[in-house]
C-alpha cells in the first residue's frame, strides 16, 4: 500500500531551520513516495536505518542523515494506504534525551 504522509509541511519546516538535514530529508521523502508497505516489516525493508518501537506503540524511528537526525512516526495500516503521522523530529542528542525521559512512545509534537 502507498504511504499517506501526515504532514509533509512538518518536514519542510524542520529543514528550513536545520539546513544540514535538507538533503537527507529529501532522500527520505523520495523513498517514502515510492514505498509499498503491507506490514511493519516492509518499513524496515524500505528504510534499513529504521527501528520499530515496542510497547504496542505502532511507532517507527527513522535515523536520517547518517544518524544525525531522528524522526518518530506513528503508522496505521488502512484498507488502501498506510497513514504515516510524524510525531517528533530532532537531532540524535535530542532523541537520546527523549528516550532517557521515556517519552519516545508518547511524544506528539506535530
Amino acid at each position: 500500500m502507498k504511504i499517506h504522509l501526515i504532514t509533509k509541511w512538518t518536514i519542510e519546516n524542520y529543514a528550513r531551520f536545520h539546513a544540514g538535514s535538507r538533503g537527507a530529508l529529501r532522500f527520505w521523502q523520495l523513498l517514502m513516495k515510492g514505498a509499498d508497505w503491507n506490514s511493519p516489516q516492509d518499513i524496515l525493508n524500505t528504510y534499513g536505518a529504521a527501528d520499530l518501537l515496542g510497547n504496542g506503540s505502532d511507532r517507527v524511528v527513522f535515523d536520517i542523515g547518517g544518524n544525525k537526525y531522528r524522526m518518530i512516526c506513528h503508522y496505521v495500516f488502512g484498507d488502501k494506504q498506510v497513514h504515516l503521522f510524524i510525531c517528533w523530529m530532532g537531532t540524535h542528542a535530542e532523541y537520546t534525551k527523549l528516550c532517557n525521559d521515556n517519552k519516545q512512545y508518547t511524544v506528539s509534537d506535530y
